[in-house]
């Protein structure tokens, strides 16, 4: 990694170099979507997984990916300040390829399938987790606040383009006639960008600035620090309020909305407009703090998302709307977090074992909404029919996730009001 590791001052970040460090973004977010919202889906449509074993597998997966981020956080240190980091990093974008591959064209029929899916999401996590614990940690060393910031939102707006791409492409190609074909093609195209992107931080992006003299701290240093704890707490409650939906997402469009031919339309929009939304939510940031600012985006996640509960079959415009207004608060979500994160890591520290925790956090999150998959079959509904279940599937995407959000914007508004007394 010669020539990316630096102990110099940083200098000002040109947009060129901001979109080199972003664009690794793309592929990963891309990677995300079908391990978190669409293998539901994909598995219980196509290859008749049952839905309670999906959730199993989902928690089961997600929590062995949770565990070991905060390890892997460590590891991603300790070679970062070696210079061995390069290699491992081009390891796991190999890894993630095959089991993106191994997820979208599994070899495999029968009851053998469920085990296929777990061995691929696990592989697909941990070697994901190495690529963004990495580019995570490389962002909130890359100079000034203010450029941390604008990296942050380049990354995450590449990023929303990736999810932009994975909600529409897959869905068009696997109704093809020659769907297999297709989805070769779509795995093929992931691992280009995939391989560029990489490409791009290691040789064009600015440098991960002070990481060979920075000390790496124990990863219980982020429960240590009193003003990293008083966030994790508000981060994990939004992510939950955030994963619940995404795990539900596709059946909620196709048993409840009954438009599965739109489902792409609708990510799509989502996600699109959380990209949209990314500069407004930066320039809130820079002017009130992003914590303030991401206080705005819960109560506009709300407030837009309430009305998805009162929703049925056919309200398409009325779910769009809901769609693009949920998206523009999703950019706060992506941006202003991990900028709360890295103004919180001490100067003298490395951040990827920072970023590890911060990983663990969002990733049991994920795993619990897992659960939101059993739950629902406990509940009596049935993929494929609109009414069983009752007002479980609306109650459960929409209601609860609000109620969440709700409690995270409450906790971290104490926080806010804790750091300001202390500071007194």
């Amino acid at each position: 990694m010669s020539g990316v590791l630096t102990d110099k001052p940083a200098a000002r970040s040109s947009a060129g170099g901001l979109i080199a460090y972003g664009a690794l973004g793309l592929p990963l977010a891309m990677a995300a979507l079908p391990v978190y919202v669409q293998a539901p889906a994909y598995y219980a449509g196509e290859f008749g997984v049952s839905l309670a074993a999906i959730g199993w597998v989902l928690f089961a997966a997600r929590l062995v990916d949770t565990v070991q981020d905060p390890w892997l956080g460590r590891w991603v240190d300790a070679l970062a300040q070696r210079g061995r980091l390069t290699g491992v990093l081009a390891a796991s974008a190999v890894v993630l390829i095959l089991a993106f591959a191994g997820l979208w064209l599994p070899p495999l029929r029968g009851p053998v399938l469920a085990a296929w899916l777990a061995a691929m999401l696990i592989l697909a996590c941990t070697a994901h987790s190495v690529l963004q614990i990495s580019h995570l940690a490389w962002g909130a060393r890359i100079g000034s606040p203010e450029q941390v910031t604008r990296a942050a939102a380049w990354r995450e707006g590449l990023g929303l383009l990736g999810v932009v791409v994975a909600s529409i492409l897959p869905a068009k190609l696997a109704t093809q006639h020659d769907a297999p074909f297709a989805l070769h093609g779509y795995v093929a195209g992931f691992a280009v960008l995939l391989l560029l992107g990489l490409a791009l931080l290691l040789r064009a992006a600015p440098s991960w600035r002070g990481v060979r003299s920075a000390v790496t701290p124990a990863w219980r240093a982020a429960w240590a620090r009193p003003a990293i704890r008083r966030l994790l707490l508000p981060y994990f409650l939004n992510a939950l309020s955030v994963a619940i939906p995404a795990t539900l997402a596709m059946f909620y469009i196709n048993d409840r909305i009954e438009a599965p031919a739109s489902a792409g339309l609708f990510l799509g929009g989502y996600f699109a407009a959380g990209a949209v939304g990314l500069p407004a939510w930066t320039w809130l940031a820079q002017r009130i703090g992003a914590a303030r600012a991401w206080r705005v985006g819960m109560v506009l996640a709300v407030l837009s998302f309430a009305s998805a509960g009162l929703l049925g079959a056919g309200d398409t415009t009325a779910y769009a709307v809901v769609c693009l207004f949920a998206g523009l608060a999703l950019g706060a979500d992506l941006a202003l977090p991990p900028v709360l994160l890295a103004e919180r890591i001490p100067a003298g520290e490395q951040p990827a074992g920072y970023y590890g925790v911060w990983n663990l956090i969002g990733k049991l999150a994920l795993a619990l909404s897992g659960l939101a998959l059993s739950g629902l079959s406990l509940l009596g509904y049935q993929p494929g029919v609109p009414a069983s279940g009752g007002l479980a599937l609306p109650l459960l995407y929409a209601v609860l996730p609000c109620a969440i959000k709700l409690m995270a914007l409450w906790v971290l508004s104490r926080g806010i009001i804790a750091v300001q007394e202390n500071a007194a």
